[in-house]
């Protein structure tokens, strides 16, 4: 029996981060093909399309990706299950803020994705976020995480127009959607402090409010600003005396703004507030309507919580900005699905590099002293500084096709030379899970 060659090495962080995934292949050139894939997200590519991945990883051609993506050889639902087991491990346990909604104007709380024509699978006029208008496209409902500053890619799961259902579809609302992640995300175990989200939920009632109702959550949710709520004889609204404090944003700056308690008639479990930047004017773009369900919660803790909705724009964006979200050229759901998955996989390799998720201090790296190392903290700065570690490994994939025309052995041995010394110092992603075969040592 023929003993299955190992895998061809990439670049250490990733080949250490998909060795999590490498028992749902059977095959070594899917995994490859998986590990490619991830380099290529995460590359500085302007459009993340298979044939420009295929030239920086040094594939012939595109072919294996799209076979690779195309093909029912590996479990979509497999992947990601094992992701979420990951995120579980690395939490042990420890709560989350769960966002379910970007801040878009229109209250809308989807991301989208523009598509021409109509063939793609639940493509239809809609509203796509990223563009802010009505268009043809799809539309996807999105779940993040935020713990210690670092955003973590959950769920996700395709809106489907009625209009648009396949045989077998049920059609489902997006509030009804977006409960339907946290119920599976509770059931696999996830623990929450906190979920924020946009009006359309806010304003969904038994689509999303009572099963957060149910399961006993937290929650600070948007509404209209003429939301309504049924008052008994004799009650009246109370607008309560603004009080000023310090909205402080992730980059640890802050700005004054003001907010009051609104209370219909009496107040009970779920209270009502109004966020402004300007009591005077009380502009409609930074004028907020807010209800929560939070004991003993302050008002100065209601702005800083509510304003941390932000982070999912903030996740979404590096989607599809930087990882490649939208670059998809499939028109099967089932095709689509598995390019996201990938997607959020690598969103994920990129947060697990950050100090706030290790268990102990990252050890000093030769790296850092590369005149581009980023040394900012957040997510963007990570991801800056793993496409300095792949570049060794991208410049030659590039250049090898003139070396073949044009053989220069110490070219060839100097760029060899640097991808080892590269490979030696790429620090671990984090130092042990519960896993022993996912133990990293120390370079």
């Amino acid at each position: 029996m023929v003993e299955p060659r190992s895998p061809i090495k990439t670049v250490k962080f990733v080949d250490e981060y998909c060795l999590w995934y490498q028992n749902l292949f059977s095959d070594v050139r899917n995994f490859e093909a998986f590990k490619y894939l991830h380099i290529g997200c995460i590359s500085d590519l302007k459009r993340k399309s298979l044939p420009e991945i295929a030239k920086i990883v040094g594939l012939d051609n595109y072919q294996g990706l799209h076979h690779f993506l195309t093909t029912l050889s590996w479990d979509v639902e497999e992947l990601r299950t094992l992701r979420l087991e990951l995120i579980l491990e690395v939490l042990k346990g420890r709560p989350i803020i769960l966002i379910e909604t970007p801040p878009l104007r229109t209250g809308t709380y989807e991301t989208g994705d523009k598509k021409k024509g109509n063939t793609t699978d639940y493509v239809k006029r809609q509203y796509i976020g990223n563009l802010g208008k009505v268009e043809n496209g799809v539309v996807a409902v999105t779940a993040y995480g935020v713990f210690c500053g670092m955003t973590l890619p959950l769920l996700f799961e395709v809106y489907k127009p009625r209009e648009k259902l396949k045989p077998g579809d049920k059609y489902l609302t997006k509030p009804q959607i977006g409960a339907m992640l946290i119920r599976k995300l509770q059931s696999m175990g996830f623990k929450f402090n906190l979920v924020l989200a946009d009006s359309l939920y806010g304003e969904s009632g038994t689509n999303f409010i009572s099963v957060l109702d149910e399961l006993d959550l937290n929650y600070l949710v948007a509404i209209r600003s003429n939301h309504s709520v049924d008052l008994l004889k004799g009650q009246y609204t109370q607008y309560l005396k603004w009080q000023k404090f310090k909205r402080v944003f992730s980059d640890l700056s802050s700005e004054n703004r003001f907010i009051r308690e609104i209370i219909h008639g009496q107040r009970g479990k779920h209270r009502y507030w109004q966020i402004t930047t300007d009591i005077e004017n009380l502009p409609g773009n930074s004028t907020w309507y807010v209800m929560s369900k939070y004991p003993d919660i302050t008002p100065r803790e209601v702005g800083n919580f509510y304003g941390l909705r932000t982070w999912v724009e903030y996740g979404l964006k590096q989607s599809k900005n930087e990882l490649g979200w939208a670059d998809y050229r499939f028109t099967r759901y089932e095709d689509i699905e598995r390019w996201w998955e990938i997607v959020c996989s690598a969103y994920l390799m990129v947060s697990l590099h950050s100090e706030s998720l290790r268990p102990s201090p990252p050890p000093q790296s030769t790296l850092a002293s590369h005149p581009c190392w980023d040394n900012g903290k957040g997510w963007k700065n990570i991801l800056n500084n793993l496409r300095l570690v792949i570049q060794p490994f991208i410049l030659f994939n590039l250049i090898y096709p003139w070396l073949t025309v044009f053989p220069i052995p110490q070219l060839s041995l100097g760029f060899s030379k640097l991808q080892s010394i590269v490979y030696r110092l790429t620090s671990p992603i984090f130092i042990f899970l519960t896993h022993p075969e996912f133990y990293f040592s120390s370079a």
